[in-house]
């Protein structure tokens, strides 16, 4: 099973020429199950619809209760912004968890679930944005709690660990990310421990997903680095489903002169049970 997490950068810089280029990504990619943030919505048309519509996938989005503090930044008023999953097979089941912040920094975060009625096993399924703000590493800490018991809360009826992707805004050793996985700290939810899937990778495979090599990341945000995760529950369930056996980088170059985004996206195949251990995940 090949999953994907990916922020698309909503509406900013050449949208158009760049939502093409998000499909020709996705599409290379052929992932079955992929979270996606920062996708718009304006007009009676969603990006995440217009994706799955040319893609021949279901799909599912929630979107932001505060899309009016990113529509200032662009200058436009009524495109939403909001976080959906791709699916190869039907979504049976969806929840939303609003992300905590103080009124003063509440751009209208979001955890999004799907349960993913995958061959074999239902797969429980999750893309979330953190916040972004440099400073606010103990707000992040907030949000991965909330979002570490709304996991809780939806993981049971399958043997299928949870998998949870998105753009945390946080690097690998920050206390957010730690927290959330709960092996290198005491995890929110007790025994509930997340894998992240590129220690999977070659330790010489480029991992930044907010690279200055992009020309749309600002350099005065910080260096390059990984902010953006495929994180599986661990342990693996039974014969070994949900293990990872392949992660890499994808949409980190231009697709016909055009960046498809400011970040790249993860994507990690797991064990499925239909997977035979000895060849990659499809």
């Amino acid at each position: 099973m090949r999953v994907m997490t990916w922020n698309l950068w909503w509406r900013f810089g050449p949208w158009a020429e760049r939502q093409k280029a998000i499909l020709a990504v996705l599409r290379e990619t052929d992932a079955d199950v992929v979270g996606l943030q920062e996708v718009w919505a304006a007009d009676g048309e969603n990006l995440a619809g217009w994706l799955a519509g040319e893609l021949g996938l279901h799909w599912t989005w929630a979107p932001s209760p505060a899309s009016d503090r990113w529509q200032r930044r662009i200058g436009r008023p009524g495109v939403e912004v909001g976080n959906a999953v791709l699916s190869r097979w039907p979504v049976v089941e969806q929840d939303v968890l609003r992300l905590p912040a103080p009124e003063e920094s509440d751009d209208g975060r979001l955890a999004l679930y799907a349960r993913v009625d995958a061959p074999g096993h239902q797969v429980p399924f999750f893309t979330v944005h953190l916040t972004s703000q440099l400073h606010l590493s103990a707000l992040r800490g907030r949000q991965v709690t909330a979002l570490a018991e709304f996991v809780a809360a939806h993981r049971s009826g399958t043997d299928f660990p949870p998998v949870v992707t998105g753009d945390f805004n946080a690097a690998p050793d920050s206390d957010e990310v730690r927290r959330f996985a709960g092996t290198r700290t005491a995890p929110v939810v007790p025994r509930q421990v997340f894998f992240d899937a590129w220690e999977y990778a070659d330790p010489s495979t480029p991992s930044t997903t907010w690279d200055h090599a992009n020309p749309y990341v600002h350099p005065g945000l910080g260096p390059s680095t990984r902010i953006d995760y495929v994180l599986v529950g661990g342990p693996a369930g039974p014969d070994g489903i949900g293990t990872v056996r392949d992660v890499r980088r994808t949409g980190h170059g231009p697709v016909d002169g055009v960046w498809p985004s400011d970040h790249a996206a993860v994507v990690a195949d797991l064990q499925s049970v239909s997977d035979d251990p000895g060849t990659p995940g499809s």
